[in-house]
């Protein structure tokens, strides 16, 4: 079973930038498409941003389109998400996916993944 670490969260003010990192254990993460969703508080899940298993293929939520990139570095199977021009709506418990699926896809739907981190939380002060 696939194991993922998040980091990188904390505490900043509007305007400010972040970069989430995710790594992933084991030999595979290479061959997985990966995602990252976000839960605001008393709020549910919802995607944030996907990138597929061979680096090429982009998917992201409207809220974040321009603001925050996704990326990945299969050589320290690291994923990172770098988040610029924060938002107050933007604090929330951060978690990164793994869709361990053939293909090349960069699914949504949070049933689709089938790894998940723990999960590190962004708090943006107005």
């Amino acid at each position: 079973q696939g194991q993922l670490i998040e980091s990188g969260g904390g505490l900043v003010q509007t305007g400010d930038s972040l970069r989430l990192s995710c790594v992933a254990s084991g030999s595979t993460f290479g061959n997985w498409n990966m995602g990252w969703f976000r839960q605001p508080k008393g709020k549910e899940s919802e995607f944030v941003a996907g990138i597929s298993r061979d680096n090429v293929g982009t998917r992201y939520a409207d809220s974040v389109k321009g603001r925050f990139t996704i990326s990945r570095d299969n050589a320290k199977n690291t994923l990172y998400l770098q988040m610029n021009d924060l938002k107050p709506e933007d604090s929330a418990d951060y978690y990164c996916a793994a869709d361990p699926q053939l293909n090349d896809r960069v699914p949504v739907a949070g049933e689709l993944y089938e790894y998940w981190g723990q999960g590190t939380r962004v708090t943006v002060s107005s």
